[in-house]
């Protein structure tokens, strides 16, 4: 596929997502994303580091260092893999810049210790050169339907199906193990270095970028296009293609422990606001972090099981108010909260999941913001009104004139017209039974025996 088509197909793919624009243009302008300057007539090599999850804006970083490194025609990509997977869309993105690039592309597990897994292994084995660190593994790459939910046997297996095809199509051009990287997708197997290695899924496993550069230099590969390249990468200077710090910062909220965070601290603050109006700033906070949490939300495969767990849960802490169940209905609400939160992103990479610490550490704080709060603000609710008409109710004054029926009275310190269904003597005590506008509906007050 030539050059022009596949910027055509970026321009489209920004078409579909105009915020990205947005989110890039504000990058630039915050100077991020702008490679160092390079020594002339060496080997240039640009590094792509993806160490986090695969959805829109990692993807779209990957996209724009690639192309980054076909304007400046460039030697060769290294794209720096470390992911626990993410969004089959987004993968597909990167793996079809990677099959189109005019510039060789060397995918490389690292450093040790990292994993390429899900979505990672298809991005791993499209490479022109597919490389792992020593003891990095890869694989785990069956589809996971967003949502969890249940799209029946025959749904499901052709998601499977497409993925296995997709897959195939990928590493057979490629020459490499299609067996076992389909079994990656049907059974979601998983190799290490090593076996993946002795499995022709990778051509090797080399621990840093300076010992691929001295094996592969002057190495003839052959592209995905059936053409060949002869790969030139001694003494490469490399360029590393940093993500801007806009984009950190969105990547960093797609975390789902930061997600779940700032779900809860939305939920928190606006609360607050909620039960104490005119405060407004725990308002403009929760808004953000509910704002905030959504889009990371909308990027992660939620399960929808999870949400009414944790639903669930906060019913429990507010029903803990009503009835009174001595800590047992928050007790199984904490309970549930946290079974939620472990459930809420469907994915088989613990990498990819909310952990326990960061469930307890919202579950418990926000039982005691519900529970607590709550009870401060039924108990004001239900508290006796001491100002306005209400206050006056039930009130103790003085007649300062005969009441038959109408008179004045003295209630609070203030003079009062009052009337009453029953003749009063000045100076006799008087209780307040109504306020009808300016006046005072009251009655004999009887001094208690």
């Amino acid at each position: 596929m030539s050059n022009q088509h596949s910027t055509e197909k970026g321009t489209l793919r920004l078409r579909r997502y105009p915020w990205l624009v947005a989110l890039v243009l504000l990058s630039m302008a915050a100077g991020g994303g702008s490679p160092a300057a390079v020594e002339p007539g060496r080997p240039r090599v640009v590094e792509i580091r993806l160490d986090m999850m695969i959805h829109h804006v990692s993807a779209e970083y990957v996209l724009r260092g690639i192309k980054f490194a076909n304007d400046t025609h460039a030697d060769a990509v290294l794209l720096e893999l470390n992911t626990p997977g993410g969004l089959e869309s987004s993968m597909r993105d990167i793996v079809s810049a990677i099959l189109n690039s005019s510039v060789p592309v060397i995918t490389f597990v690292a450093p040790s210790g990292a994993s390429a897994a899900s979505a990672g292994f298809f991005v791993l084995v499209a490479g022109d050169l597919a490389v792992m660190a020593p003891g990095t593994n890869s694989g785990a790459a069956h589809p996971v339907v967003l949502g969890g939910a249940d799209v029946g046997k025959t749904m499901e297996t052709k998601i499977e199906n497409d993925a296995a095809a997709y897959m195939r199509s990928v590493v057979v051009k490629r020459g490499r193990n299609s067996t076992l990287a389909e079994d990656a997708v049907r059974k979601s197997s998983s190799y290490s270095d090593k076996e993946a290695l002795d499995g022709k899924l990778i051509d090797a496993v080399l621990s840093t970028p300076a010992a691929i550069f001295a094996k592969y230099d002057g190495q003839t590969i052959k592209r995905f296009n059936d053409t060949t390249t002869t790969l030139h990468l001694k003494d490469a200077e490399v360029v590393a293609y940093a993500m801007p710090g806009l984009e950190q910062f969105f990547a960093w909220v797609a975390d789902p422990n930061i997600a779940f965070i700032l779900g809860a601290l939305g939920l928190a603050c606006l609360y607050i606001e909620f039960t104490h109006p005119g405060l407004i700033a725990p308002g403009v906070v929760g808004a953000a972090a509910i704002v905030l949490a959504m889009y990371a939300f909308n990027l992660l495969p939620i399960n929808s099981l999870g949400v009414l767990l944790i639903l669930a849960g906060i019913a429990l802490l507010a029903l803990e108010v009503k009835v009174m169940s001595h800590g047992v209905l928050a007790g199984v609400g904490v309970v549930v909260l946290v079974l939620g939160a472990l459930l809420l992103v469907n994915s088989p990479w613990p990498q990819a999941r909310i952990h326990l610490s960061t469930a307890l550490g919202v579950a418990v704080p926000l039982a005691v913001i519900v529970v607590v709060l709550l009870r401060f603000a039924i108990a004001a609710k239900m508290r006796k009104a001491v100002t306005g008409e209400a206050g006056m109710v039930d009130a103790l004054g003085v007649a300062k004139t005969d009441l038959g029926p109408s008179g004045t009275v003295l209630v609070h310190g203030e003079l009062w017209d009052a009337r009453a269904r029953q003749p009063i003597a000045k100076g006799a005590r008087v209780r307040v039974r109504e306020v009808e506008g300016l006046t005072l509906w009251v009655e004999p007050f009887q001094e208690p025996q």
